[in-house]
């Protein structure tokens, strides 16, 4: 039978500051998304939809580590990258639309460079979801459960 042992002080501590920045990251995008008032559609909801209960999931987690909470966590971090994803894929669909009706005769690495540069809507902003749900992987990835991460770290004996 394989004993748990209580993950390195340098460990937890990093785990705790990306859990952290995370946390900062996830209410600086949901307000930056609610001052631009993005909600034109179903589809622009996604990002708080999944944003919200990323939030409270981190909480949670941060509160009452286990392995319940954890695989809650990793399952909205999945969800961050996925909608990450599909924000690239509306955001770069709605720019080529609009640079193919101002200019039909764009082809190629042009209209590719034209889509990627225009600033309404920024075709790779929604990258940085997917790249906070990535942050929440690495960060839980072998989490041991036990120590609560919001408490104080004491060095290993």
């Amino acid at each position: 039978m394989q004993r748990m042992t209580r993950e390195p002080v340098t460990l937890r501590a990093l785990r705790r500051l990306v859990l952290v920045l995370l946390g900062c990251g996830l209410a600086g995008t949901a307000i930056e998304l609610l001052l631009l008032e993005h909600h034109e559609d179903s589809t622009q909801l996604v990002p708080l939809l999944v944003t919200a209960p990323a939030l409270a999931l981190l909480g949670w987690h941060a509160v009452s580590p286990g392995r319940l909470s954890r695989v809650c966590l990793r399952v909205a971090m999945l969800a961050l990258v996925a909608s990450g994803a599909a924000g690239v894929y509306f955001h770069y669909r709605g720019n080529l639309e609009f640079q193919l009706e101002m200019d039909p005769s764009l082809a190629g690495l042009e209209l590719a460079l034209r889509v990627l540069r225009a600033k309404a809507p920024p075709a790779l902003a929604p990258g940085h979801m997917a790249l906070m749900g990535l942050f929440g992987l690495a960060a839980t990835y072998r989490q041991q459960t036990g120590a609560n991460i919001a408490t104080p770290i004491e060095e290993n004996s």
